[in-house]
């Protein structure tokens, strides 16, 4: 027996979660490093182009060979799911920040580290929130694709056995409770970007207006 309908739905919570954390700081700091350092950029580019090429599934299969039926295989994938959409987002985020502040903010003697966190980072952050909101769909797919592909609990493996015994409600039902899950959590961080954006700086053309 996989047990409650409950612990189904929590299992597959704590591993979305885990993934989509991990993954979106993952994301947000390999995207500011490399979007600060052409070099690494560079260097890491195509590495970063053959990962993302790979498909989810086949990662799927091999993160359950490698890490086994447990949590650790569905957060991997939800990982991986998760990375690559935020750090394109805080890569390009970061290399259109505005040249004129980052100038400016020179000029005054701010270091690196004093450009990135009140210059770099603020100016990337519409473009990291925006990704937030895909990103979680994605942890949550990944999470449900790692149980479905082998699992001992969660609401993929609850997919799973639906489909085995042709129960289309069972299916549908586990759906209605995915997407109930995703716009609680799409809510939540709608909030969290409305909160943040409140308190971004305005850019520097709008506050010598």
């Amino acid at each position: 027996s996989q047990g409650p309908l409950w612990l189904q739905i929590y299992v597959t919570l704590e591993e979305t979660f885990l993934g989509f954390a991990i993954g979106a700081v993952g994301g947000i700091v390999a995207g500011i490093i490399l979007g600060r350092n052409k070099l690494l950029a560079d260097v890491f580019s195509i590495y970063i182009k053959i990962a993302n090429s790979v498909p989810r599934v086949v990662l799927g299969s091999v993160f359950i060979i490698a890490l086994g039926l447990g949590m650790a295989s569905k957060v991997a994938l939800a990982v991986v799911m998760v990375f690559f959409v935020v750090f394109a987002n805080a890569f390009q985020g970061v290399r259109e920040a505005d040249r004129a502040m980052i100038a400016n903010a020179q000029i005054l003697g701010a270091s690196p580290m004093q450009i990135t966190r009140s210059v770099i980072i603020p100016s990337a952050m519409s473009w990291i929130l925006a990704s937030l909101h895909v990103s979680f769909g994605f942890a949550l797919v990944g999470a449900v694709v790692g149980e479905f592909l082998g699992a001992k609990q969660g609401m993929g493996l609850l997919i799973s056995t639906a489909q085995g015994a042709f129960n289309a409600n069972g299916v549908f039902a586990a759906m209605i409770i995915l997407a109930v899950m995703a716009l609680v959590v799409e809510f939540l961080i709608t909030r969290f970007e409305n909160y943040v954006v409140k308190w971004r700086p305005a850019p520097f053309n709008e506050q010598g207006t």
